[in-house]
C-alpha cells in the first residue's frame, strides 16, 4: 500500500479552511471533544460548544470555530498520525458528528440505479451480474442520467417498463418523484478517519459507497459538509430490499470525516455540486488496486431537494442530522472469478477523497471482529456532566 502524509489527507487549503471534529481525549477526562482546525493546529473548543449539534445550529459557527479560545492539542498532522496507527494513539479522531442520526440517500445516480436493478433482479447472486449488467443496459440505454426524476418523460419511461415485465423498486426512487432516504446509523454510531469499517460476517459481495455528506442543522439549513463511506453489502440487500436495515446498519459499517467543513464565502453548496469525489481501493491481501473519480455534478437530484426531501413539515429533527447524498460507485471490475465483480476483503484500505475536503481513510474489518459500540447517549450525557462538574 501507498504510504499516506497527513498533507495528503487535508483540504488543499487546510490553512484558510473552517474545519471542526470531534477527537477522543485520554486526559483530563477520557472522552470526546470538539476541535477546531486553525493554521494547522488543532484546539479543543468543548468549553464553548458541548457538541457538534450545538455547534451547527450555533447563529456564529464561523466565529466560534475560528475564534473561540481553546487548548492547543498540537499540529493537525499529528491528529492524523495518531488516527491511522494500530491501535490508535489518542488523541485521535472520531466521526464529526456525535448525537445527529445519520439519514441517506440512495439511488442517486445512473451508474448506481443500473446496479441496484441488478442486485434486484440477481437475488444477491454476483455470478449473474456480468450478464444481467450487459442485457438491462441494451434494455434501458444509455440515456438514463438524462431523466430528470418526477419529469413527464420518467413517467412515460416508467409505463413502457412496466409494460415490459422490467419495473423494479430501484427504478421508482431512482427515476419517480420520491427519492429514497433511509436511516444509515443511530446518533453516535459512526466511525471516523483511520478507524477500521465492519462488514457483516454473512456477506460475500459487498463494496465501498464513497459519498459526500451534508451537516444539517436543527432547521433542515445545510452548514457544511464532510465524507463518508456507505458501507454496502450487495448480497444481503440483492436478496429483498426489506433487508435494507441488515445491509446497510451494523458495527462500524458507517464512516465519516475526517472533518466537516462549514460552508462560507469559498465554499458552499455550488461547492459540493460541483465537487469530483476520487475512490482508491488497495488490497492489503493480494495487492488488489481500484482507483476511479465520480463527478457530482452527475447526481439526478440537487442536494438541496434530498434535504427537503428528508426534513420539513412532514419530519422534524431537532438535534439535526447527517445526509449522505449517495454514490455513483458500484465497482463491478473483477477481483476473483471472472464475472463476478468487485467484493471487498478483510485488510483492504479505501480512501474517499476530494480537494475541498480531504481524505478518508478506513480499513476493511469484519464487524462480528471490531469493538463493540459503548459510547452511546447515555454514556456521552455521563461525560458532559462530569466535564461540567
Amino acid at each position: 500500500m501507498n504510504t499516506l502524509s497527513a498533507l495528503d489527507c487535508l483540504p488543499a487549503d487546510h490553512l484558510q479552511a473552517p474545519l471542526v471534529g470531534r477527537v477522543w481525549r485520554d486526559t483530563p477526562r477520557s472522552g470526546p471533544a470538539i476541535v477546531a482546525i486553525r493554521q494547522g493546529e488543532v484546539f479543543d473548543i468543548s468549553a464553548h460548544v458541548m457538541t457538534m449539534a450545538d455547534l451547527l445550529d450555533h447563529p456564529e459557527a464561523l466565529d466560534v470555530v475560528m475564534r473561540s479560545p481553546g487548548e492547543s492539542l498540537g499540529p493537525v498532522e499529528a491528529l492524523l498520525d495518531n488516527s491511522l496507527a494500530e491501535p490508535q494513539r489518542a488523541p485521535y479522531l472520531l466521526a464529526p458528528c456525535d448525537i445527529q442520526p445519520v439519514k441517506a440517500c440512495g439511488v442517486t445516480f445512473a451508474v448506481s440505479l443500473l446496479e441496484r436493478v441488478i442486485e434486484e433482479q440477481a437475488g444477491g447472486d454476483p455470478t449473474r451480474s456480468d450478464a444481467l449488467r450487459k442485457e438491462i443496459q441494451s434494455i434501458l440505454g444509455s440515456d438514463l442520467a438524462q431523466i430528470a426524476p418526477g419529469s413527464s418523460e420518467a413517467m412515460t419511461l416508467k409505463e413502457e417498463l412496466i409494460e415490459r415485465g422490467l419495473w423494479s423498486q430501484y427504478m421508482e426512487v431512482g427515476i419517480g418523484p420520491d427519492a429514497e432516504v433511509f436511516s444509515k446509523a443511530a446518533p453516535l454510531s459512526a466511525v471516523g478517519f483511520g478507524a477500521r469499517v465492519g462488514l457483516h460476517p454473512s456477506s460475500h459481495w459487498n463494496n465501498p459507497e464513497p459519498e459526500i455528506v451534508l451537516a444539517v442543522d436543527a432547521n433542515g439549513c445545510p452548514k457544511g459538509a464532510t465524507l463518508g463511506n456507505d458501507v454496502n453489502l450487495r448480497d444481503i440487500e440483492g436478496r429483498s430490499a426489506l433487508l435494507l436495515g441488515k445491509a446497510k446498519d451494523n458495527n462500524a459499517s458507517c464512516s465519516v470525516g475526517p472533518f466537516i467543513r462549514l460552508f462560507d464565502a469559498q465554499f458552499n453548496l455550488d461547492s459540493v455540486r460541483s465537487a469530483r469525489v476520487s475512490l482508491r481501493i488497495e488490497g492489503e491481501q493480494d495487492g488488489f488496486l481500484l482507483e476511479d473519480v465520480s463527478d457530482m455534478a452527475e447526481i439526478s437530484r440537487d442536494p438541496l431537494d434530498l434535504v427537503q426531501q428528508t426534513c420539513g413539515p412532514h419530519h422534524q429533527y431537532p438535534d439535526g442530522f447527517m445526509l449522505f447524498l449517495g454514490t455513483m460507485f458500484s465497482p463491478i471490475v473483477d477481483r476473483d472469478a471472472a464475472g463476478q465483480g468487485f467484493t471487498h476483503r478483510v485488510g483492504d484500505r479505501v480512501s474517499i477523497a476530494t480537494k475541498d475536503l480531504g481524505m478518508l481513510v478506513n480499513i476493511v474489518d469484519r464487524s462480528d471482529r471490531l469493538p463493540p459500540w459503548h459510547f452511546g447517549i447515555r454514556a456521552l450525557f455521563s461525560h458532559l456532566a462530569s466535564r461540567s462538574a
